[in-house]
């Protein structure tokens, strides 16, 4: 049985509801995409787009997972590019970097092209605790003019901060307006209905239980199966297929946000003058921004141990306030969570387990950008580009033993290393 979207601030405010059937008998197509996110909408419309036959398969409701759940910051670049170049060497320096800000650009064109209402609004600021964050943040500035982003990045000292956001908690930041926030859940869904109206054909309540690999792949639920030419596994946290060759690869950890009532206007302009989704340099971060209805979303203090926190509002709140002090005392209207998928070394976990079956997760918090371009890089290599899968195939993985919950327990001592080096 499917299970309904999480209570979220999100689920709240959707505007459609999708109604695509169970899978229920035996069909045929060119690819079949396990999972119902970001991966597997985006990748559906690219193919669709391009005039291919394409299949999707949700165990629960399009968008269900982290593609419905997150910050619906839509940040430029992904983890793991300095180790991609570092193992491939600056020849492949500006595709990386490409493939990088793809995903923006797609989601700005699929917004406009398709009528998507999903609060789509550009400004996002990178911001400074510390001097090396600063010394960091002008490197990259600067990097940033090199690529001819021009007039759309600015560097802010902490004298300027206040034009900028209504705490004192940075000491600077870098303001960004070709990265930016939206409603991550009507996007997807969007999306979904824009690949519908192609040809693709997208079922829910349709969990995959077994997948026979060959020439033309038979892909299994409780009471249908699709014969494919291709195969893409895009669960992300909530992969459980051919955990032979992927367990220990990506591991699931709870990202959590609260969301307050809505804020007066007065109120949101001096919080939030510009308009803008923020985030800090921190392993175990915070992230915020305002909603259309001038909410504050906050979010973040990822949990690696597998264990959720008794209260979400409660391990959430304390960090807002803190960087909010004027918002104690306002009601919390939402609180919710979801596992996203991390990688031990960041990079997204790309390839292929045979020539036909691809897979596509680990995006550790960049999804949203990089699910859109990861779904490009697929739709070419099923096509025979491959050059831009491979670079992900080249760069290597590390797998921890033991299965997910040892390794999720790993990951947590891990990032307790991390959490004191965000301490010093």
């Amino acid at each position: 049985m499917a299970e309904p979207h999480t209570s979220s601030y999100y689920a709240a405010t959707r505007n459609r509801d999708t109604d695509f059937p169970a899978l229920a008998d035996s069909i045929d197509t060119e690819v079949c995409i396990v999972g119902g996110g970001f991966t597997g909408v985006a990748t559906a419309l690219t193919l669709a787009e391009r005039g291919h036959r394409a299949v999707v398969l949700e165990q629960n409701r399009i968008g269900w997972g982290a593609s419905g759940l997150n910050g619906g910051q839509v940040i430029g670049g992904f983890c793991g590019q300095e180790l991609i170049l570092r193992r491939l060497g600056e020849d492949a320096a500006d595709q990386v970097w490409d493939i990088g800000w793809r995903g923006n650009e797609i989601i700005r064109e699929r917004v406009a092209k398709y009528s998507i209402d999903c609060d789509l609004k550009w400004g996002y600021m990178d911001v400074a605790i510390k001097p090396r964050h600063m010394k960091y943040l002008r490197a990259y500035h600067q990097e940033l003019l090199k690529r001819g982003f021009g007039d759309d990045v600015r560097l802010v000292e902490q004298i300027d901060m206040r034009s900028c956001i209504g705490s004192d908690a940075y000491i600077g930041g870098l303001v960004n307006r070709r990265s930016g926030h939206l409603h991550p859940l009507n996007l997807c869904l969007g999306e979904a209905a824009a690949a519908d109206s192609l040809g693709a054909r997208l079922f829910e309540d349709s969990q995959v239980i077994d997948i026979e690999y060959g020439e033309s792949p038979l892909v299994k639920t409780a009471f249908g199966q699709v014969r494919a030419d291709r195969v893409l596994l895009a669960g992300n946290a909530y992969q459980r297929l051919d955990l032979k060759r992927l367990g220990g690869l990506v591991f699931p950890a709870g990202s959590y946000i609260i969301a307050t009532e809505p804020l007066g206007e007065a109120e949101a302009a001096e919080i939030d003058p510009l308009n803008m989704a923020f985030c800090d340099p921190n392993y175990v971060l915070d992230y915020f921004r305002l909603s259309t209805d001038r909410r504050m979303l906050f979010g973040g203090r990822c949990n690696y141990s597998g264990r959720e926190p008794k209260s979400i509002r409660a391990s959430i709140e304390p960090r807002m306030h803190k960087i909010f002090p004027r918002l104690k005392g306002k009601r919390i209207d939402f609180e919710w969570g979801g596992n996203i998928g991390i990688v031990v070394n960041r990079v997204p976990l790309i390839g292929r387990l045979e020539p036909n079956v691809f897979y596509a997760m680990g995006y550790s918090g960049h999804g949203v950008n990089m699910t859109h371009a990861t779904g490009e890089i697929l739709a070419d290599a099923m096509e025979g580009n491959t050059c831009k899968l491979e670079l992900f195939e080249r760069t290597g993985h590390t797998r921890i033993p033991g299965g997910q919950r040892f390794g999720s327990q790993m990951l947590a001592l891990g990032m307790l290393y991390y959490r004191a080096r965000d301490l010093l």
